[in-house]
């Protein structure tokens, strides 16, 4: 991508994987959420199409690997090398696995595990070990668990040591498809503060741990844990509109200024947080950072990390 600072090799940290099994993993949880909607209701077509109707969004194509064809001229046309995409849903990450292997120059493999699931240790064994994917997501406040349970050894474990993260969804969690779909989010934000990580991040050296939205709402949390978990990573993603419970308020470059005294610039992950289709690539996230970059005068080098080198060094 050409920028103020050269031509530089942008590697998006945080994008979504909404293949055809998301759409219809969602529509399980609608039909059995309403009695008097059963799985037959859409007899004359499948019912992910009337989810994705519903939304006003593309239908994903029946093979990952033709959505993942999707996504790398969407990065061609903007510009971008490589991209993390994470199945959003447990029990989606064949569609990761199949999106990366189609083109494992172009895309990373993430999943979403609930580690509470029966047989959680063991799928995501098998989703690193020999789907080959790079990146276990875990949402504490989705699926009510603290991250210092005892039975997430096995996941820190299995990632220690190797080329992948494990990326911790921290701070305030909102799923605006679900509640545009009528289904419920019954998050618990008391799982949600970073603080928690800091035992397993000093316990599990060998994971690099990702959180992403620079914590969400918790940023105070989130500088004080980078400053003593060299393990851990932020990613940029989104639109961080949790700036707004700041007091005062606060603006995205100080965010960065403040971000960069404490992470410095090679534990930072740029993250578009894009997801869907028609949209696609989400320009305007990387047009925001780019003019906080310069109203700080960052060093080529360190707009170079941040875009694309340090996620680079953690998966290549």
């Amino acid at each position: 991508m050409n920028t103020a600072w050269g031509d530089v090799a942008v590697h998006d940290a945080h994008a979504h994987l909404l293949s055809r099994n998301f759409f219809r993993l969602l529509a399980a949880q609608k039909s059995a959420l309403a009695a008097e909607h059963p799985a037959a209701e859409h007899a004359d077509e499948a019912p992910e199409k009337a989810i994705v109707a519903e939304l006003g969004w593309d239908l994903p194509p029946e093979d990952p690997a033709e959505l993942a064809a999707r996504w790398v001229t969407e990065l061609d046309r903007h510009g971008i090398r490589k991209i993390a995409l994470m199945a959003s849903l447990p029990g989606d990450e064949q569609s990761a696995a199949a999106a990366r292997a189609a083109f494992p120059d172009r895309i990373h493999g993430y999943f979403m595990l609930n580690p509470l699931a029966e047989g959680a240790a063991e799928r995501a064994e098998n989703a690193v070990e020999n789907l080959g994917l790079q990146g276990i997501c875990l949402f504490p406040a989705m699926h009510g668990f603290s991250v210092q349970d005892e039975r997430l050894r096995p996941i820190y474990e299995l990632a220690s040591g190797r080329k992948m993260v494990v990326f911790v969804h921290m701070g305030v969690l909102t799923v605006g498809l679900r509640g545009k779909l009528g289904l419920p989010s019954k998050f618990d934000m008391s799982r949600s503060n970073p603080i928690d990580l800091h035992r397993v991040a000093m316990e599990f050296p060998g994971v690099r741990f990702v959180i992403p939205h620079f914590g969400a709402g918790y940023f105070r949390e989130v500088l004080m844990l980078g400053d003593l978990a060299p393990n851990v990573y932020l990613d940029t993603s989104s639109t961080n509109s949790w700036t707004k419970y700041q007091v005062p308020g606060i603006e995205l470059s100080e965010v960065f200024a403040q971000v960069l005294e404490v992470y410095g610039s090679q534990r930072l992950l740029f993250g578009s947080d894009s997801s869907f289709f028609p949209r696609g690539w989400n320009q305007s996230v990387m047009e925001a950072q780019l003019r906080v970059f310069e109203k700080l005068k960052l060093e080529a080098g360190d707009v170079q990390a941040i875009l694309g080198g340090n996620l680079q060094r953690l998966l290549d």
